[in-house]
């Protein structure tokens, strides 16, 4: 069994972060949202994956990410030159595919659920494809799936102005072989693209076996600023661990659970968790408050920040007015002129300077 992750696309709904940098490397709890796929797979027994990439943000994952060594898996990366869709990343992948089934994996993805028993279900019903559900309020932005009550997919339809229904597909897919021939007759849709659903619906019309399962637990597409907070918030909350590795001076209080990386100083703060904090940070007079990531050589002071997440290098300094629901992005600096604002909720990108008047 192999795997294929797609960790290519230009993550618009990300931007300005995704103007310098690949959506997939964007850290939830300081760990790039690829590599939780990467263990989602490993967890379940998969062990060689393919992560096409495109050119533009390529280098960038390759060199975070590596050749698999440090996950214990090996990886090999695909490079789709032009985002033509995902039935289009299949076809390109097929020589690193083979005849071998495989479960291909939107690299923006986040699920709870183990995939093992998804993919005991896939080999033991001898399927030729397994899709996995979820039911949405905005189906219309997905691909969606009807199915009758034993869990067969009767239709798929991509990103419908009318939706059959509410179940919009995940992201993560369980395929045969098959799917490489039913991908070999498409033709490019509306969009311009090869779509996966059509694939999927061009195996139910040849009568291959076709199924699917709602997940139990939650997903998130981590796209939007707003799901990417969201999903800081979950995974802080359900695996982060305290432990402080750095140093706590002055009046220094941590409250619940708080995870401080090496070479960190923090001085007269009160950091409230959930909170990790990255390596060779500076904190001094500020509050942390829940469900905040700081990532590595962070400089924050006289800075209030709750329910954010403050990428590698960033400097927040002087801010009193709180900080809320806000992502800043790489080597961002923030600092006080003279007059500050009442309220601040802030997306900023990689390399900006600010300055609050």
């Amino acid at each position: 069994m192999k795997a294929l992750i797609l960790s290519g696309g230009k993550g618009t709904r990300l931007r300005p972060l995704t103007y310098t940098g690949a959506k997939q490397l964007v850290p939830v709890a300081n760990k790039p949202i690829l590599w939780y796929g990467i263990e989602a797979l490993i967890s379940a027994g998969i062990s060689d994956i393919g992560i096409i990439i495109s050119p533009e943000t390529g280098d960038e994952i390759q060199r975070k990410t590596g050749n698999g060594s440090k996950f214990g898996i090996n990886i090999t990366y695909i490079v789709q030159n032009s985002p033509d869709g995902l039935a289009h990343a299949v076809k390109i992948a097929q020589p690193f595919l083979g005849d071998s089934p495989f479960v291909m994996y939107l690299g923006d993805n986040l699920i709870a659920d183990d995939l093992t028993q998804y993919l005991q279900e896939f080999k033991e019903q001898n399927l030729d494809a397994l899709i996995l559900l979820r039911k949405v309020s905005n189906p219309s932005a997905f691909g969606v799936a009807t199915v009758n009550e034993k869990g067969e997919v009767l239709a798929l339809v991509e990103k419908p102005k009318n939706p059959p229904s509410n179940l919009a597909l995940v992201g993560i897919y369980f395929f045969s072989p098959q799917i490489h021939r039913s991908i070999s007759t498409l033709k490019p849709s509306a969009r311009g693209e090869l779509e996966i659903t059509d694939a999927i619906q061009k195996l139910l019309e040849d009568k291959k076996l076709v199924s699917a399962r709602q997940l139990k637990n939650w997903w998130l597409d981590t796209g939007k600023k707003d799901d990417l907070l969201e999903a800081n918030r979950i995974i802080l909350d359900t695996n982060l661990t305290a432990e402080n590795l750095g140093r706590i001076e002055g009046n220094t209080q941590l409250i619940g659970r708080v995870k401080i990386g090496k070479n960190t100083k923090i001085i007269n703060s009160t950091i409230r968790g959930p909170v990790i904090i990255g390596e060779n940070c500076y904190i001094e007079n500020c509050f942390i408050g829940p469900y905040s990531s700081i990532a590595d050589n962070v400089t924050l002071t006289e800075s209030d920040l709750e329910h954010s997440v403050v990428l590698e290098s960033a400097q927040i300094l002087n801010i009193q007015q709180r900080i809320v629901d806000s992502v800043i992005g790489q080597r961002a600096k923030i600092n006080l002129v003279s007059k500050r604002p009442k309220a601040l909720s802030l997306m900023i990108g990689d390399d900006s300077h600010i300055e609050l008047t």
